[in-house]
Formats: C-alpha cells, sequence, structure tokens
C-alpha cells in the first residue's frame, strides 16, 4: 500500500468558496477560524500568541504531502485575544463576529497593499511563469487594429498572493507593485546544513534553491534569494536539524498598533516546531537497504561519514538505524518530520503519521 500519500485531510468544513476551514475556538458570537489553503506554515501566530494556544510541527513533511495533517493546530485553551489572526501574513486565520469575517487596517494581511498591475504591462507573461503560488493569469491576443501588437489581460489572485515580489522582479516595464509583509534576516549555518531540501521545498516563495556547480567548485548548499523573501520563516520552522534562523526587522505596511506587534515579532527567531508527527515502519516490506538511514538530516548531522561505511555500526545513530537487515527507530523524539526517510525509501516502509497535540 502506498504510504507517500497526499495531503487528504480530515474533520474540515468547507465554507461558501469552497475553501477548508477548522473553528480553533468560539466563544459568545466571536469564533477564531483556521483556514489551512492559505497557510505557509510560517509560525508567526505562535509567535505572538500570550497563551501558547496554537502548536506547529511536521511543516516539511505537510508541505511535501507525506502526512495527513495541518501545519498549525490548536493545543491549549484560546482566549480569542485576535493577535494570532492580526500578524498572520496571508489571512489563513481569521476572526469572525457574528459570522462576519473581521479584517482591517489593524491586520497585517488587511493593511498590506495588493499587488497591482498597471496600464504599462505588455501581458507578456513573464510574471505568470515565475509565480511560485500561480497567482498570476495572462491571456493574450494579437491587436486587432493592424499593429504588430500583443493585447492581452493580466489578473493577479489576491486569495492566494503571498506579496514575495517575483512578478515585480521580472516585469520588463516595471507595471507591477508589490508591498511585502516583513523585512528581515536569514542566515543558513554551512556546518549544520545537511542539504535535505526541506527547505527548499518549504519556502511559498522559491526564494531558497540549490546552486549549480562546475568541478571542484564550492558552494552553499543552500542558496538564499533575498529580493523575493518575505522572511515568513517557515524554512526555519521546518529545518529538522535547525541550520536556519530568520529574524523579522519590521513589519512592512502601516497597520495599527504597529510598534505593538513588532515588539513581539522583530528579532524574535522563527520558532522550532512541536513534534506532531510519529515515524512508523513496515519491518516485513524493509529491503534493509539503509537508504533512509544515511539521508537522515539528523542522523548525517552526527556522523558526516554515514554514507561512507558507517551505516551498519550499531549505537552510534541517534534517529535511525539498520538492525539485523531491518531498519528501526532509534529515538522518535529525535526525529525531524521532514520526511526525507519517506521520500526515497523505494518499497515504502517508513512514513510519517499523526501524533495528537496534548
Amino acid at each position: 500500500m502506498l504510504r507517500m500519500q497526499s495531503r487528504v485531510m480530515m474533520s474540515h468544513d468547507y465554507g461558501e468558496d469552497g475553501m477548508r476551514e477548522v473553528v480553533f475556538e468560539s466563544k459568545d458570537d466571536q469564533q477564531l477560524v483556521y483556514l489551512p489553503d492559505k497557510c505557509i506554515g510560517c509560525g508567526t501566530c505562535v509567535i505572538v500568541c500570550p497563551k501558547g494556544s496554537l502548536v506547529i510541527g511536521s511543516v516539511g513533511a505537510v508541505a511535501r504531502g507525506l502526512i495527513e495533517k495541518d501545519f498549525i493546530e490548536k493545543g491549549a485553551e484560546c482566549i480569542l485575544c485576535t493577535m494570532c489572526a492580526k500578524v498572520c501574513p496571508t489571512g489563513a486565520l481569521e476572526i469572525r463576529k457574528e459570522g462576519e469575517v473581521m479584517r482591517d487596517d489593524s491586520h497585517l494581511s488587511g493593511a498590506i497593499k495588493p499587488t497591482v498591475v498597471d496600464e504599462r504591462c505588455v501581458h507578456c507573461g513573464l510574471c505568470e511563469s515565475v509565480c511560485p503560488q500561480s497567482c498570476i493569469t495572462v491571456e493574450q491576443w494579437l491587436a486587432n487594429d493592424g499593429s504588430a501588437r500583443v493585447d492581452g489581460k493580466t489578473t493577479i489572485d489576491h486569495e492566494c498572493c503571498v506579496h514575495c515580489g517575483w512578478c515585480a522582479a521580472v516585469c520588463p516595464v516595471d507595471a507591477i507593485t508589490v508591498e511585502k509583509p516583513f523585512a528581515g534576516e536569514l542566515s543558513i549555518d554551512d556546518d549544520v546544513c545537511q542539504a535535505c531540501r526541506t527547505c527548499v521545498d518549504v519556502c511559498p516563495c522559491n526564494a531558497l534553491f540549490n546552486k549549480e556547480w562546475k568541478a571542484g567548485e564550492i558552494v552553499e548548499k543552500v542558496s538564499h534569494r533575498p529580493d523575493v523573501c518575505i522572511y515568513c520563516g517557515a524554512c526555519a520552522v521546518a529545518c529538522p536539524v535547525g541550520a536556519i534562523t530568520v529574524k523579522k526587522s519590521a513589519i512592512v505596511p502601516e497597520m495599527k498598533r504597529k510598534q505593538a506587534f513588532e515588539k513581539k515579532l522583530v528579532n524574535v527567531p522563527a520558532p522550532r516546531p512541536t513534534l506532531t508527527s510519529v515515524l512508523r515502519t513496515d519491518e516485513e516490506a524493509c529491503l534493509g537497504c539503509g537508504n533512509c538511514v544515511i539521508v537522515c538530516p539528523v542522523n548525517a548531522l552526527s556522523d558526516p561519514y554515514l554514507a561512507a561505511g558507517h551505516l551498519n555500526e550499531l549505537d552510534e545513530k541517534p534517529m535511525l538505524e539498520v538492525r539485523n537487515g531491518t531498519v528501526k527507530v532509534v529515538n522518535q523524539d529525535a526525529c525531524g518530520s521532514d520526511g526525507t526517510c519517506a521520500m526515497i525509501c523505494p518499497v515504502d516502509a517508513i512514513w510519517l503519521e499523526r501524533r495528537e497535540v496534548s
């Protein structure tokens, strides 16, 4: 049976627009509603929550479609202070009063200027081709006035736009205006990074990538595109070995109580995730090939020579080992929940399952 399955969510309601939603908390006439399809797994809401009510985990595995869960779950009791919804950059958390969405310039997603295209647009389609969220549609047709010109229509879906700026960066006529949600800093420790590509797969902006290199050339394991980064922190939350640090330096849009929210967010590292998954194995199906042991970032961090002969040395690995011809989970709590092991297994003998949040 195929374990590496796409995200099939359970126990979700659907709004009038067909979008999945989860009611996290209800009190009197107010609700806190989570929209998983809008969530990018950045954990900004987790940073500002005064009660620790929100839990983020398994971001890499969720983004890769390897586990049946969402980025965010409700943990402790929520007091409906609304702070999480107000700092969410994508509007994935909503406060509803008597069923109406409360979103204005006191919410980051309401204060941020929408990405717009002006009359200079030549409808070349470059923006459509580079948009990491597939939010842009370009229609083209030949001019009907006898000139050698292409007319058209460029449409941006503001519900899925993450304000990364790719479209504005490639526009040949500067016809697109984008406002970022955050300014910030990102650093990657190459000595800790295991090049598992979890951060690359998670990034909602395609701001992280692996460089091509020539023979003998030394390049960083993961490269960063600052111009299209929104410093959300999803990469840092997802990194299974904690090699990435993301800190916000400012909230860019002019929102109400901006300074108060910046005090909560500025220079605060992205949160470390809670382990919200369990690694399962099928000993009968396992071939004992050791591929999962080798690619596990947690294992690789502890033993740089793992792929060169240390595969079957016992009592040396923190996460996965091959014992008597089959894979064994050494320590569930050490798992980075990135799913790299499941992606490489040739017989689907290792996978992640949801762990209930206490």
